[in-house]
């Protein structure tokens, strides 16, 4: 997810903003709200689920999601207004040797989400594991709280408070 993400940022949570689930369990006792486009969310990891994973959403059920020569598409509309990914290589691979950069079309199922982090070329993401239950959502990413630079050993302050879109 980086720039939107650095390693040391800490996040505010909303984890009602998609409903009202029975504790220690996937079961939503109050629905709320689905997740949208472009929202950040938090999930278990589908491959892991002892692990929180943070993307962006980029399809939602019913979306057809493609991947041409590193430019996404969704419903076949190009999404050149993405200003937050970062793209840092160059290089295109080709789809025989991986779904990095040339994807689908696929479509999006029924309560499930197509996640993809902004730093596209180095993203573990909905490409390469799959699509993310509603289920296993945990919620949105809302706020950068605390922000730490190990390196620096000094606190970033420009990006403590900073929202997260």
């Amino acid at each position: 997810m980086l720039q939107t993400l650095q390693i040391g940022d800490h996040i505010l949570v909303n984890k009602f903003i998609y409903g009202v689930r029975l504790p220690f369990t996937d079961i939503t006792l109050i629905p709320v709200q689905t997740p949208k486009r472009r929202d950040i969310i938090v999930f278990r990891f589908p491959e892991d689920e002892s692990k929180d994973f943070i993307k962006r959403v980029i399809g939602i059920p019913g979306d057809i999601v493609e991947i041409k020569e590193k430019v996404l598409y969704v419903n076949g509309q190009p999404q050149r207004d993405e200003t937050y990914i970062n793209k840092q290589d160059a290089e295109e691979i080709p789809h025989i040797v991986s779904t990095r950069d040339n994807f689908g079309p696929i479509t999006v199922p029924k309560d499930s989400y197509f996640v993809m982090g902004d730093n596209r070329d180095h993203s573990l993401d909905s490409r390469f594991w799959g699509f993310v239950h509603n289920s296993k959502i945990k919620g949105e990413a809302i706020i950068i709280y605390w922000s730490w630079d190990s390196e620096a050993t000094w606190v970033r302050f420009n990006r403590i408070g900073k929202i997260l879109r």
